[in-house]
């Protein structure tokens, strides 16, 4: 189980992407034009073979739309993560009382991608995906050529999570119920995942229960920090975006 993806949600998608981009270094690669559907219009942007997506609601009374009425603006929204076997994890989260609100099945191009989103009240702080792709080395949501599109100059991959909650440690429990994965100890709120974590930290902002931050690993850090000076990302030392703080690990 590994980190795949993670989700921002802004009313300015074309925005975000290009400060994301010039931020990391890094090129948008796909839009998935069946989104529309949902209400939502997105992007992909590669990091390795992690993704940053960015969706932005285009029509009334979505779920995305809720979401920055609450929060009064961008967000991180959704963390999706790939497994190895999907038929045990759909079995092991039915089995577990955790309701799962939306199955997908879609193939394109000899590509099988398959998917749960487990119910966000019943996991707290974001939308959780689970998701598997055969072959496990695609990613359908970003479509089938993005591999052209991955640069590695300032950043490799995405690296972790941060959630946020005034009740951290029953966060934690909760996420480990979903995942079917133990935190690292009890003075540690974080879970390990293959080459990626989650981890739970107290309310910092007052924006209650959510994501905090997003977690890449770095290449170059000091060109990261004086790109998020050039587009005024800086908070405090802290580079924020999209209403996340970017963790440069």
């Amino acid at each position: 189980m590994r980190l795949r993806q993670l989700v921002f949600v802004s009313r300015e998608r074309d925005e975000l992407g290009s400060k994301i981009c010039k931020l990391l270094d890094l090129k948008e690669s796909y839009n998935d034009a069946g989104l529309i559907n949902f209400g939502l219009e997105n992007v992909l942007i590669p990091l390795g073979d992690t993704f940053f997506e960015i969706v932005t609601p285009v029509k009334e009374n979505t779920t995305a739309e809720r979401f920055l009425d609450k929060k009064g603006g961008d967000g991180g929204y959704m963390v999706i993560v790939d497994v190895e076997n999907f038929e045990e994890e759909q079995e092991r989260v039915e089995t577990s009382g955790i309701e799962i609100v939306w199955h997908g099945n879609r193939e394109e191009e000899d590509i099988q991608a398959r998917t749960i989103h487990l119910h966000p009240k019943q996991v707290g702080a974001a939308i959780l995906s689970i998701d598997h792709m055969n072959p496990k080395t695609a990613w359908l949501w970003a479509g089938t050529d993005w591999e052209k599109d991955i640069n590695k100059t300032l950043v490799d991959v995405i690296s972790g999570v941060v959630l946020q909650s005034d009740n951290p440690e029953l966060l934690c429990s909760k996420w480990e119920k979903a995942l079917g994965k133990k935190r690292v100890a009890e003075n540690n709120l974080s879970i390990f995942l293959n080459e990626s974590k989650i981890s739970f930290v107290p309310d910092e902002d007052g924006k209650g229960e959510g994501i905090n931050a997003f977690a890449v690993k770095a290449l170059d850090k000091n060109k990261i920090l004086e790109n998020a000076e050039k587009i005024n990302a800086l908070q405090n030392g802290n580079i924020y975006l999209g209403g996340v703080k970017i963790i440069l690990d």
